[in-house]
């Protein structure tokens, strides 16, 4: 999957879907099967989980263009060279890495490095790449993405870190073309499939109700 084809992706689906912890690929199928039925098909497999690629290797080989699949939690360039050569639509740092940005893109494959400040935001876009990963955002709160997002409004972020139904919605409605939520969602292998069922259905709801301009529903 080119770059631009797995950007509109994320685009389209507006939840970027972490998947981190015991989630080797019998579980990982289970999990991305559930996710797909409630509306959510971008699956961010993370480097420090249980079989990581093979995990990521099996939701690939069994939803082909149904799903945007990558790799998440990707650190340096080795991480980097592992998850690309193991065939990820798309890989995401919780940091900026020139190397991991550079060996991304010269493989076609989209990349979105994590930055929280400004300088960290125009340098990392400086680099070609489609998305920036603004991180640990929710943590910070909605106001100060409003405020970094204010004179760069014309780069696209998603918002990752300490994200659930509570504030999604607002990240969507102050600007942001996708949102990553992880735990919450996805626990860390022992949620129920039905919690996850749930809480992806009602991020969904959110997400259009946002996008929309309606009001954004609460009941996960």
């Amino acid at each position: 999957m080119d770059a631009q084809t797995a950007f509109d992706g994320v685009v389209r689906c507006g939840i970027m879907t972490a998947i981190r912890g015991n989630f080797p690929p019998p579980a990982a199928l289970q999990l991305t099967e559930t996710l797909l039925e409630n509306g959510l098909n971008i699956f961010e497999f993370t480097m420090n989980s249980v079989q990581p690629l093979e995990a990521m290797q099996a939701a690939k080989a069994k939803y082909g263009d149904d799903a945007v699949v990558g790799m998440g939690t990707v650190l340096d360039a080795d991480m980097a060279k592992r998850a690309i050569d193991a065939g990820a639509d798309f890989i995401v740092s919780p940091s900026f890495s020139r190397e991991v940005v550079e060996i991304a893109i010269n493989a076609g494959v989209m990349v979105a490095p994590g930055v929280i400040t400004p300088t960290e935001a125009v340098d990392a876009w400086s680099m070609g790449v489609k998305m920036l990963k603004i991180f640990p955002i929710g943590a910070l709160g909605v106001e100060y993405f409003k405020a970094v997002r204010g004179p760069l409004d014309h780069i696209p972020f998603c918002c990752n870190g300490a994200m659930d139904d509570s504030n999604v919605g607002a990240f969507i409605k102050a600007g942001a073309v996708a949102c990553g939520v992880g735990g919450w969602l996805t626990g860390d292998g022992t949620m129920s499939l039905e919690t996850t069922a749930r809480r992806a259905q009602t991020l969904r709801d959110i997400v259009d109700a946002a996008r929309s301009n309606q009001p954004v529903p609460m009941r996960a």
